[in-house]
């Protein structure tokens, strides 16, 4: 082996072990919006029930959680007055609908890039025994900041086994070139009825 093919392999290996690196740092974490871990930002609402919150996130992030008329919101930022502010705390689903407690960060090392959280939808063509809608469970993919913080993908819980995965994969792959307010939020899968409502105007 000459020295100039040496090198080349030597550059090659570095290349690939530079990748592996970067694909094994990407990963996830957790925390909690409960009640509970939260901070509670004035009192509830007396006529709706209507309330804000802002729990503790990764890296210097918060997550805010706005309840109105049955309706939830979920946006990230540095603050409380940042996160009210982007894109995420703009969008409301139709259907009346509750986001779970437990988020997971998806990150590059330390470096939080988007989240994924579990939402129900409420189904109102679909009522239980004591005519209350039943809900549909849908993943929904958030990008954080630096730059907006948006909705990027939205994965049904029920259409697709395998939505955790799904959701990690649009995570990873979408989020940190999404333009938000440019892209559309993709729809990662097979669409199902959680979808169908969340996406219904």
């Amino acid at each position: 082996m000459n020295r100039l093919t040496s090198i080349r392999l030597a550059v090659l290996m570095t290349c690939i072990g530079l990748n592996s690196a970067d694909a094994q740092s990407l990963g996830s974490s957790y925390t909690s919006t409960a009640a509970k871990d939260c901070r509670q930002v004035g009192k509830p609402s007396a006529l709706d029930g209507s309330s804000t919150r802002v729990c503790p996130g990764k890296d210097g992030l918060i997550v805010l959680i706005a309840e109105d008329d049955l309706r939830e919101i979920v946006s990230v930022g540095r603050n409380r007055k940042a996160a009210a502010e982007e894109p995420a705390a703009k969008v409301w689903f139709a259907p009346f609908n509750s986001s779970e407690t437990t988020i997971e960060w998806r990150a590059a090392g330390a470096k939080p890039f988007a989240i994924i959280q579990r939402w129900h939808i409420a189904d109102n063509s679909d009522p239980d025994k004591q005519g209350r809608p039943n809900t549909k469970a849908m993943l929904v993919v958030t990008r954080l900041p630096p730059g907006p913080a948006c909705h990027v993908a939205y994965v049904d819980a029920i259409a697709n086994p395998n939505a955790n995965e799904l959701a990690r994969k649009a995570a990873d792959d979408l989020a940190r070139g999404f333009a938000c307010g440019k892209d559309e939020v993709k729809i990662i899968g097979t669409p199902g009825r959680a979808v169908e409502l969340a996406t219904r105007r």
